[in-house]
Order: C-alpha cells, then sequence, then structure tokens
C-alpha cells in the first residue's frame, strides 16, 4: 500500500495501552503507528483463518 493510499484518523486509547505499544513497538523496531498497524493486519489475518476453518 502505498504512503498516499493511507487515511489518518483519531484513535482514542488508554494511556497505559499506548505506553504497551510503545515499548513493544519500539522492541520490534517499529514506529507506534507501524506498530497498531501491525497488530491490526495480524488481527485480520487471523480474524480470516478462523471464519474459513468454520465454513
Amino acid at each position: 500500500m502505498a504512503e498516499k493510499d493511507k487515511k489518518a484518523f483519531v484513535l482514542r486509547i488508554s494511556p497505559s495501552l499506548l505506553k504497551e505499544i510503545e515499548t513493544w513497538a519500539a522492541d520490534e523496531f517499529r514506529s507506534t503507528n507501524g506498530q497498531i498497524e501491525f497488530l491490526l493486519t495480524q488481527a485480520l489475518k487471523s480474524r480470516k483463518k478462523g471464519k474459513s476453518k468454520e465454513e
């Protein structure tokens, strides 16, 4: 996905959860935004795999 194809939006998140994600992102050499995008992508892939097994 090209950078220009990304859409910005406001995310409300607890300070403690944000801190955990920031720490995790730093451990994996990603930006906080990159880590959130990575986690969402993984969750969607996992969800799709789960749905295909149920069918």
